[in-house]
């Protein structure tokens, strides 16, 4: 039998090893949970840490990331800066964020690509009746040069006529830029009066010297001849803007492999590589235009003419620079596009710069021809050869409206008529019997000369506009070009 002491000792000491036993498992809580208190407070700050990070991230996406990238959109050279923190690329943060400046992008193009055809089609609408009313204007003016043979009357309506055709080419230009079509059909012309109806078009057409180096009766089939006149119009307008004013921007026509090529060179301060990439973008008509990329004033030229190469299929470069250390400029017409005027049945403007092959061409029959003249018999019946009429053309038209006065032996061969079957020649000074003309008959009516037409007063308007403004323009100390009227747009422009 266990006696009462021993079971309270062995009660005793139970209990002293139940209460050691509990006593080691709260140590063991109190360190674990102060482990668990030390992990929690890290996570907590690397919680916090990657909160803040997010928020400078965002906020460096809101104030430089996003104007960037919208500012990219008008300007390409710019660089949209990366994200604030190292550690971000390719992470889902920055993989996110990159998604929202790419959605970014494609909803701000679409909205400008909005916002610019609406813009565009308001320009349209306004420019279609401003060039109605000038064109109005146009017929007007023409009408009244045409009525009245006034020097001084004529003289200002010649200016007004011109500063009416810059008019509608600025308007015509604007109108191309937005989409509209260029306005006029014209029938098949020469090339040569395509570019001579642009030059006319410019305040400054007195210094475009033209060099005609086609083949006679080289023409543009009648959908491209307007085109043609617009771009060449655009292409001098640059130049002339973009040079001094006491230097000639010379203009080469010329046969190639593939058609024909306008060659515009200028003397002016030309352009920096980078400039003259964006040209080029321009004027080759391959990417959209947006009147927002234009500029403030927009600068309408070239986008015009990239406008127009893109519809005619024409091509223009503006890659290279100018002999002359300005900006050259090459418009080159296909085959496709060409066709051919006979000169004899339709021959150019009186303005036109005439053809050096035609001269060549024209040289060797009348040498031949002062060569092998026959000499004729005595008493044979004689007509006396017609001379021109100084300053008249071709059929009747002012020679003063065309090119200006040439000197050398070029023109010593142009102003000497050709000796023919009708011409005395030298016959030793032996007498020369004439045809006498035959005696009126009062009884029968003489044909009476015909009215003047509206064209040949126009011409004869030209030509004595054209004296005036010559005798009051002080001489220039480099040479001339090509000297034309006001109203040579006529035409083609």
């Amino acid at each position: 039998m266990i006696e009462l002491p021993e079971l309270v000792a062995g009660g005793l000491a139970a209990g002293t090893l139940s209460a050691l036993a509990l006593g080691g498992s709260l140590l063991r809580s109190r360190r674990q949970k102060a482990v668990l208190r030390a992990e929690v407070a890290e996570l907590r700050a690397r919680l916090e840490g990657t909160e803040g990070a997010f928020i400078a991230e965002v906020e460096h996406l809101a104030a430089r990331r996003m104007p960037a990238a919208a500012a990219q959109l008008a300007h390409p050279h710019l660089k949209v800066p990366g994200p604030a923190g190292q550690h971000i690329p390719g992470t889902p943060t920055g993989i996110a964020l990159e998604y929202v400046l790419t959605a970014l992008r494609e909803e701000l193009t679409a909205q400008r690509t909005r916002i610019d055809a609406a813009a565009q089609a308001g320009l349209r609408g306004a420019t279609r009746e401003i060039q109605a009313a000038l064109y109005r204007l146009q017929d007007a003016l023409r009408g009244l040069q045409q009525r009245y043979d006034d020097p001084e009357l004529a003289q200002t309506l010649f200016a007004l006529d011109h500063e009416n055709e810059q008019s509608l080419r600025r308007a015509q230009v604007a109108a191309v830029v937005c989409g509209a079509w260029v306005g006029l059909a014209r029938e098949e012309s020469h090339v040569v009066d395509a570019v001579t109806g642009g030059q006319a078009r410019l305040s400054g057409y007195h210094r475009v010297r033209v060099n005609n180096h086609l083949e006679p009766g080289t023409a543009l089939v009648s959908h491209a001849v307007e085109p043609v006149a617009i771009i060449v119009a655009e292409l001098l307008d640059n130049a002339l803007r973009h040079s001094a004013p006491d230097t000639d921007v010379v203009v080469d026509l010329e046969h190639v492999h593939h058609g024909v090529c306008v060659t515009v060179d200028d003397a002016g301060l030309g352009m920096t590589q980078d400039e003259r990439a964006r040209a080029q973008r321009l004027v080759a008509g391959s990417d959209p235009i947006l009147l927002t990329d234009l500029g403030d004033p927009p600068r309408m030229g070239l986008a015009a003419i990239g406008q127009l190469t893109r519809q005619f299929d024409l091509n223009v470069d503006v890659s290279s620079p100018s002999p002359y250390g300005g900006v050259r400029a090459v418009l080159r017409v296909d085959t496709h596009l060409l066709g051919r005027i006979d000169p004899d049945e339709r021959p150019p403007s009186a303005s036109a710069p005439r053809s050096t092959r035609e001269r060549s061409v024209r040289r060797e029959p009348v040498r031949e021809a002062a060569a092998h003249a026959a000499p004729v018999a005595e008493g044979a019946v004689r007509e006396a050869p017609e001379t021109p009429v100084p300053g008249t053309g071709p059929a009747g038209s002012p020679a003063a409206a065309g090119p200006a006065p040439r000197s050398g032996p070029a023109a010593e061969h142009e102003r000497t008529p050709a000796p023919g079957p009708e011409d005395p020649g030298d016959l030793g000074g032996l007498p020369q019997r004439r045809r006498r003309a035959p005696a009126a008959d009062p009884g029968v009516p003489q044909p009476q000369p015909a009215a003047r037409r509206p064209e040949e007063a126009a011409a004869a308007l030209a030509a004595l506009q054209y004296g005036t403004a010559a005798a009051r323009a002080p001489r220039r100390a480099s040479a001339p070009g090509p000297q034309r009227t006001d109203d040579e747009g006529g035409a083609a422009g």
